[in-house]
């Protein structure tokens, strides 16, 4: 579909001690012995950093991924979740300091910072990043995935949970070891105006999507995120998304989300200055909402969207002006005289151009695109045909309609 980077969830084996079934109810509380083999818990709850899950298969088999991967002239990245532990990692015996402990001495799971009170995240324990032999243990467990087993690099689970000043030294150590990806699930301006990441979540870009979807918002909403955006992040690049997959467990698959939407947006996730993710699915449909603690397969079979989201990777790939970061063009807001229902925008890299008109509400809209700085002709891409874009030039667009044009 022309996608680059792979990235998996954890790889890494799951904790047995507190593993999750559904809601607070544990592994161990259920009786029968054929239910509870369908219980995997959380892989976010990592019982050893330097190995895999025997359920995915040996490290070599793994290595073999990796190869197979580069061969294929893609990248894969890991899921790393620096945050807390499982409680029977070997961590949690050898060196109990290394944990974040209550007024008794007691282990205990992660805290809301916003709350003070526990995250209901039982299944692990929280690390003390006050331990700076933990920190070093960290940041060479990481090191140990680029080496051993040479993969691209990492998505950091709540990047933001961690004190900054530890990725100011690992992300320095982790580029050092090889040229890596690095991804933070997180939106703090100082993970990526410092350097330290590569790129981070779109987190209130997708919130902001949502609420239009939904006719909570319009499509103004996204000029005054792109306002507040430009004046906060000066490095980096965020990674836009329709879905993922906590949204997808908890908030509700894109159709439920978004319904006959979420083509449009993904067209602007795809299209606006960033990195667009594809969850696992979306390509097929996947039109459910997948269980986070167990077993729970995606059902491949009808690819209906595949030739979509084909269209628009490799758009990004032949088209300059989208490329992620300073490598690509800057938005530049089209005025349709219909700003509150209609986005338009373009983006220029060297001689490459694009135009992007969507129509983000559920009724036909009119259109006149206002300026000259887009008048050129250009692909249709979706349309596969030719169009030229003139001044003051009048156009409709149909309930979420979308109009991708590429002078390349």
């Amino acid at each position: 579909m022309g996608v680059d980077i792979l990235w998996l969830m954890p790889i890494h084996p799951i904790s047995m001690e507190k593993r999750k079934a559904k809601g607070d109810l544990l592994v161990a509380d259920v009786k029968d012995a054929n239910e509870r083999k369908k219980y995997l818990g959380s892989p976010y709850a990592v019982a050893d950093y330097k190995a895999t899950n025997p359920d995915f298969g040996t490290m070599t088999d793994f290595k073999n991924l990796v190869k197979r991967v580069h061969d294929l002239d893609m990248y894969l990245i890991i899921d790393w979740v620096p945050n807390h532990t499982g409680w029977d990692n070997k961590w949690i015996t050898e060196h109990p300091d290394w944990y974040t402990k209550n007024d008794k001495g007691e282990i205990i799971d992660p805290i809301d910072y916003n709350t003070g009170k526990s995250w209901g995240w039982t299944d692990v324990a929280d690390l003390n990043y006050d331990v700076k032999e933990m920190r070093n243990a960290m940041i060479e467990a990481m090191q140990f995935w680029l080496k051993e087993a040479d993969i691209d690099g990492f998505r950091v689970d709540v990047a933001h949970g961690i004190p900054t000043n530890f990725w100011d030294d690992a992300c320095a150590k982790l580029k050092a070891t090889k040229n890596c990806f690095l991804l933070a699930e997180a939106e703090v301006p100082h993970l990526l105006n410092s350097g330290d990441f590569h790129a981070d979540y779109g987190w209130k870009l997708h919130h902001v999507i949502n609420k239009i979807a939904k006719g909570e918002k319009n499509a103004k909403a996204i000029d005054d995120y792109l306002k507040e955006n430009t004046s906060t992040f000066k490095k980096g690049f965020h990674m836009n998304f329709t879905s993922n997959h906590d949204e997808n467990a908890w908030a509700g698959t894109v159709f439920e989300r978004m319904e006959d939407s979420h083509q449009t947006f993904a067209v602007l996730m795809a299209t606006i200055e960033g990195m667009p993710l594809i969850y696992g699915g979306q390509e097929e449909p996947l039109d459910k909402r997948l269980a986070f603690f167990e077993k729970d397969l995606i059902p491949f079979n009808e690819y209906k969207y595949a030739d979509f989201y084909r269209t628009l990777l490799n758009l990004k790939k032949k088209n300059s002006a989208l490329w992620n970061g300073d490598f690509g063009g800057k938005l530049e807001k089209i005025k349709t005289g219909n700003d509150q229902n209609v986005f338009a925008f373009t983006r220029q890299k060297n001689e490459d151009k694009l135009v992007v008109l969507l129509n983000l509400s559920n009724k036909l809209q009119d259109l006149k695109l206002e300026g000259d700085f887009f008048v050129g002709t250009y692909d249709n891409v979706f349309a596969n045909s030719t169009i030229e874009l003139k001044k003051d030039m009048e156009m409709k667009l149909n309930p979420w309609g979308y109009m991708v044009l590429s002078n390349k």
